[in-house]
Parts: C-alpha cells; structure tokens; sequence
C-alpha cells in the first residue's frame, strides 16, 4: 500500500468524526435498523482504524511527552483505534476506555482480549454530555479522537478533562478534517463530481446540527487553562486499489452519505450515487480500481502547566 505523509501547518480545519456524516443524521426505523446502523458504525471504525493505522501511529509518536504515560484516558474511544494504538506506543500504560456505546465498549474489550491486553484496559460506559462525568483518576494523557466536536458543549469539557489531568499532563486532540474523499475528481463517469456535490450537502447538515464540527480547538484549549505545545495537520492520501478494506469503507461511507444527502441531491446524482452502491451492480464502487482515501487529521497537543 503506497502511503504518502506530508506534513505542515494549517489554519483552516473542516473536521468530521470518523464516523462518517454523524450519527444523528441516520433515518432509524426501529430496533432492527438501529442495531444495522450500530453494526455498520464499528465496521467503519474498525476499517478507519486498520487503513489508517500508519497515521494514528505518526500522531502518538509526535506527542510531545518527557517520560512514557502510565495512565491513559482515552475519551470517546469508539472500537478502540486510539486506546491499541496507545498501548502500543506506551508498553507499561494502561487505558481507561470511555464511550457512550455500550457495543463499542463490549467490541473493544473483546478485540482487547484477543490481542492479550485486557489487563491494561478499562472501559467505562458514559455520557460525555452529562455535566457529573465518572472518575477518570488523574491521567498523564489524555486522548480524544474525532470526539469533541459531538460534544453539546465542548468548552465544558475542555475544563473537565483539564481539572482530571495530572499537573503537567497531557491533553491530545486529534479531528478529521473532512469524512474521506475516495473517488477520483472526474468519477463516477456517468455523472463527474458527484462526491463533492454529496459533500456540500452534508456540509450543510453539519454547520446545522454540529457547530463545533471544522473548529479550531487551540484558542478553546487556551481559554480552558491549558498551554498549547504543538498543533500539526497531516495530510493522509493512501491508493486503494488493490486493497478491499479500501472499497468496503468507501462503501460504507458513501452509504452514510447518502442518507443524509438524499433529500437534495438532483434524482440524477441520486441514481448515480445508487449505482455506486449497489454491491454487485456493474458500476458498484467495490469494482473500482482507481479508489484512494483523502482526507486531513490535526493534532493538537495541550498541556495542564
């Protein structure tokens, strides 16, 4: 897999969660639809966590730490990207695993217990939104991936996580800058584009529901208390094509799209995003060989002095 890094200082940010256009743009229709959505979310993480796995590790190298973390909060873990590619980094750590979801959590304790690591892992299922969040002890680090901007007020939870650290830990912010771009500019041939159009819709449906989506966390780091050490925008391009986790994510990715899309996309985008889609149709996105994975991830590193 041809990875490129490169790596500079940028000052407007569009960041997404990895979970695609978010969760709450999802149509649910009872128990069975949700449980498919919430399967489809930890398959995507799962895939984010695996083709990204390069730059998740570039990150916790970068942090700026003196000695390795012995405790670790990892907020909003998801499937755990960030809780093993911490314990990787740090071997005498252990990770506090803090999510909402209570699959997520149960996913990762089972992938912890599969790679012989669920000694050094806790998970603990909570609320980030609830203004009393569970006792974290007095972390080293603190990592937070593509998980503050869901948060209903992000400024809060920066004093929290500042008020949980350890005098002298650190805080790591890590945002997508956009949900990946996988087709080529001129692609889908019937109808060229179609990716960016889909992207501007969503982008609208985000500025909406999730104002703190595309923020730039240093100025909020700052007022919470905490002194910036670091900021860095790594710009992730991986080729896919000969890589099927490649087309699956794209896949599911599009599919997420297009449901908050949808309602305005012209009905021939919307045919050609179908198109695209369909798994074993002669234009399905899985038949492609020309797909790659664009997108930007920022970093910042913030100490509680």
């Amino acid at each position: 897999m041809n990875q490129k890094h490169t790596h500079h200082h940028s000052t407007g940010h569009h960041s997404t969660g990895h979970h695609g256009p978010d969760h709450h743009g999802a149509d649910h229709h009872g128990a069975d639809h949700q449980e498919h959505d919430a399967e489809a979310q930890a398959e995507m993480l799962d895939l984010d966590a695996e083709i990204l796995a390069d730059h998740i590790a570039s990150i916790t190298e970068w942090l700026p730490l003196k000695d390795g973390p012995r405790r670790i909060v990892d907020l909003g873990c998801g499937t755990g990207a960030g809780t093993f590619a911490l314990l990787d980094r740090f071997p005498d750590a252990h990770v506090t695993a803090v999510d909402a979801s209570t699959g997520h959590l149960q996913h990762l304790r089972a992938k912890a217990c599969a790679r012989g690591v669920e000694e050094r892992v806790r998970t603990v299922q909570a609320d980030l939104d609830d203004p009393a969040w569970p006792d974290l002890g007095s972390p080293d680090l603190v990592w937070a991936s593509a998980s503050m901007h869901h948060m209903a007020d992000p400024e809060r939870a920066l004093r929290d996580v500042h008020g949980a650290l350890a005098p002298g830990g650190l805080f790591a912010v890590v945002e997508l800058a956009g949900f990946p771009r996988f087709l080529p500019e001129n692609a889908p041939e019937d109808r060229p584009g179609l990716e960016e159009r889909c992207h501007a819709v969503t982008d609208r449906f985000h500025a909406e529901h999730m104002p703190h989506r595309g923020a730039d966390w240093g100025p909020m780091l700052t007022a919470a208390g905490f002194t910036v050490e670091g900021e860095r925008t790594i710009a992730v391009h991986i080729e896919g094509s000969r890589s099927a986790a490649i087309g699956r994510y794209a896949l599911l990715g599009l599919q997420r799209i297009r449901k908050a899309a949808a309602p305005e996309l012209s009905p021939g985008d919307l045919a050609a995003l179908d198109r695209l889609l369909e798994t074993d149709g002669p234009r399905s996105i899985l038949r492609r060989d020309d797909l790659a994975v664009r997108t930007e991830r920022t970093v910042w590193a913030a100490r509680r002095t």
